[in-house]
């Protein structure tokens, strides 16, 4: 029987597919694209191994449709990389690919970049008198001129010719004066490299000394201070690897964080910069991927999925505020893009730096087994102080929406010095109850266990879980009172009620309501970034990573609400946002001031960050999660499932655990229902699994859910295995 080709597609199928060679005697190549029959369905998919024997009979076996390319799109490290982390997250690996690839390639494109038509000069034109030309044909002349003054002439710089600049390149053409070509336009951005290098302090130089493009394998924690120059440290070691012919990748956590990192390296090197993220357009995300994997591309600065571009000379690998839960994939193929950067700086034997001023306790506890190098940058760049935190006991205190008298004193103080403030709310909208006064009905989600967000700029009500969106009732529908009223804060009533207490100070609000429309969010931030705005009033949009050098005030309105969260994670969560959040003030030569409003003054957890900062508060965290058997102390993997009635999930994870061994090594906790039990009008549940060594886990659920798979019961659920989950609800 004929040998088969194992293709990858999208789907639920653990391992790729068997398909029949194309009728063409040259079998497609590892890592190409090829067109299979999937049921009634084309499918695009991906030749992962060399030709093999069949699984199946023959009779069952289907021809490959059609090649799609003819080299391999992904190469061997790729590949592998996504190969592995299949099997390490035990997901489909054709999903895994998919998650790789830009749209447009999933979708059966060419792997083509867009073209650009551009104009060179001929022997014949260099040759040619161009003063006889001129007097017969100035514009012919002029053009002529200009490509004697360059290697070629784009379309793009036509316009500033005048007339029909075209058309007389045309007769330029016709003539024999110049010809006309093809060439791959990426979009790439060209980095001017003409801002100096500032002189690196002590420690920043020891940072960066261990970052050696081509000197092998070295993974550095690059631990500073907000404002202690991490970026300084990417840029210098970025510019010998550019200077070395090689490329970097570097990952951040979020859309918002790549314009003024795109800006910063555009000034700083000279070096080719192409960007990757979800906010491009398909073509303009292809032309990208395909500059990072032609070489095109010096510096590839991306999102979470940025950790599968291809490179075609590795050198460098950056991740940015390594310790931000969004580095984490939360639905489909539950990847972690920092840990995956990790592996794949391994099988590419190049460094890797992980640069946060809140480092990951998983992070801290490799660099204390001696698997990570640790640097820490505890001074600020220049002559900037770090800012002084105090809390702010709201118990008794009289407020305005929600802002105490003592905190808008402070605001007014710092404005009348000159100074910009920025107030922080993690929670948008108007608020986040809308509750009747007579009978105390609550709006709540009908399709989710959550309350509605009332959103009083739209009037509308608004679930942040599930996204559903519904009217404000006029009355309310269980009493027909017509006293409904908002209870709690969101960024929309603080909004108002700053604007109330100081209607003369300019202020812009920064979250993803006042950030929907393309390109708000950089105009917001240049407005903030130029002082045009006094009052900076956000969410965590605001706090990640962005240099605010005019604030001097932060004040975080309201700490309570990460206190007491049903996620293990949740202190470490809130521990990272306070001083993110606060790392924004006294950046400049001013000092700056932070002012936390709480009702829990005494909680270990402000103590220690008030008084011993992150570090301690990381310590005495890791100590916890040891004494508790928690991560990053143990492995763990969440078993989830969810279906339309109640009992169905909980049933079928009874039923998984039933199949566990009953003699092995790993802990089982549930099943039991989610936090959330309910959400998107689907019930969810789930099974915990726990181990000291992340190998026995491994081992366990690579023998264990094949089995499960088989069950009965999977069919009537939707489940999904998440590794190192970053959140329990």
């Amino acid at each position: 029987m004929a040998q088969t080709i194992p293709v990858a597609v999208s789907g639920p199928f653990p391992r790729s597919l068997d398909y029949l060679p194309p009728e063409t005697d040259t079998p497609p190549v590892v890592g190409a694209r090829v067109r299979v029959p999937l049921g009634r369905r084309q499918m695009v998919g991906m030749v992962t191994g060399p030709p093999r024997d069949p699984g199946l009979a023959g009779h069952r076996l289907r021809q490959i449709t059609q090649v799609l390319d003819l080299q391999p799109l992904l190469d061997s490290e790729l590949l592998g990389l996504i190969s592995w982390s299949a099997r390490y997250y035990h997901h489909p690996i054709g999903d895994c690919i998919a998650t790789a690839l830009p749209a447009r390639l999933r979708q059966g494109y060419p792997a083509e970049p867009a073209s650009e038509t551009r104009w060179q000069l001929t022997p014949a034109g260099d040759e040619a008198d161009i003063e006889a030309l001129r007097r017969r044909a100035p514009r012919q002349a002029a053009l002529l001129d200009a490509l004697r003054s360059t290697d070629d002439l784009p379309a793009g710089q036509l316009a500033g010719l005048g007339g029909d600049a075209r058309g007389a390149l045309q007769r330029l053409v016709e003539r024999g004066y110049a010809t006309a070509v093809e060439r791959a336009d990426y979009g790439l951005i060209t980095g001017r490299g003409t801002e100096g290098a500032p002189a690196l302090n002590p420690e920043q130089a020891q940072a960066t000394s261990a970052l050696q493009p081509g000197a092998g394998h070295q993974v550095t924690l690059v631990d500073g201070v907000t404002g202690s120059g991490k970026t300084e440290v990417y840029l210098d070691a970025i510019a010998r690897a550019t200077a070395m012919g090689l490329q970097s990748l570097v990952i951040v956590p979020e859309i918002g964080l790549t314009p003024q990192l795109v800006s910063r390296f555009q000034a700083r090197l000279s070096a080719k910069i192409a960007v990757l993220h979800s906010g491009l357009a398909d073509g303009e995300r292809l032309n990208a991927w395909l500059a990072a994997g032609s070489g095109a591309a010096d510096v590839i600065i991306g999102t979470r999925s940025a950790v599968f571009a291809p490179l075609r000379r590795p050198g460098l690998i950056i991740v940015d505020e390594e310790h931000d839960a969004s580095l984490k994939q939360q639905e489909g193929f539950r990847y972690s893009a920092r840990d995956l950067a990790v592996m794949r700086a391994h099988r590419l034997e190049c460094p890797i730096a992980m640069g946060t001023a809140t480092p990951s306790l998983e992070s801290l506890a490799n660099a204390r087994a001696g698997r990570y190098t640790h640097y820490r940058l505890t001074e600020r760049a220049g002559n900037a102080r770090p800012p002084q935190l105090r809390l702010l006991d709201m118990r008794g205190q009289p407020t305005t929406e929600g802002l105490s008298a003592p905190l808008l004193s402070t605001v007014r103080q710092h404005l009348d010095n000159d100074g910009q403030v920025l107030l922080f709310l993690n929670r948008r909208g108007f608020s986040p109850t809308l509750i009747c006064h007579e009978c105390g009905w609550l709006a709540e989600c009908d399709r989710c266990d959550a309350r509605y967000t009332y959103h009083r700029g739209r009037s509308r009500l608004h679930c942040h879980h599930c996204d559903r969106e519904t009217p404000v009732p006029a009355v309310c529908p269980s009493c027909n009172s017509v006293d409904l009223r908002p209870l709690g804060l969101g960024t929309e009533r603080i909004e108002g009620a700053l604007q109330t207490a100081l209607p003369d100070t300019p202020m812009v609000r920064i979250d993803r309501d006042s950030t929907r429309q393309r390109g708000r969010f950089e105009q917001h931030m240049a407005a903030a970034q130029r002082g045009e705005a006094q009052l900076l009033l956000g969410t965590q949009m605001l706090a990640k990573g962005h240099h605010l050098p005019a604030v001097t005030l932060v004040a975080i309105i309201n700490a309570d609400q990460g206190l007491f969260g049903a996620d293990f994670r949740s202190p470490e969560r809130l521990a990272q946002l306070v001083i993110q959040v606060a790392g924004r003030a006294g950046r400049a030569e001013r000092a700056g001031e932070v002012v936390i409003q709480t009702h829990q003054p005494e909680h270990p957890l402000l103590q220690t960050l008030i008084h011993g900062g992150y570090p301690a508060f990381a310590e005495a965290a890791l100590t916890e999660r040891e004494a508790a058997g928690l991560p990053p102390a143990r492995a763990m993997a969440l078993i989830r499932a969810e279906a339309p009635g109640q009992t169905a999930p909980l049933n079928f994870l009874k039923a998984a655990a039933a199949t566990l061994p009953t003699d092995s090594s790993v802990e089982v906790l549930g099943p039991y229902p989610s936090p959330m039990e309910r959400r998107a009008g689907r019930y969810r549940a789930q099974l915990m699994l726990q181990a000291n060594q992340r190998g026995t886990l491994q081992a366990l659920l690579t023998d264990w859910l094949p089995g499960v798979s088989a069950l009965p019961m999977a069919r009537r659920v939707r489940w999904s295995v998440d590794v190192d989950p970053a959140e329990m609800l």
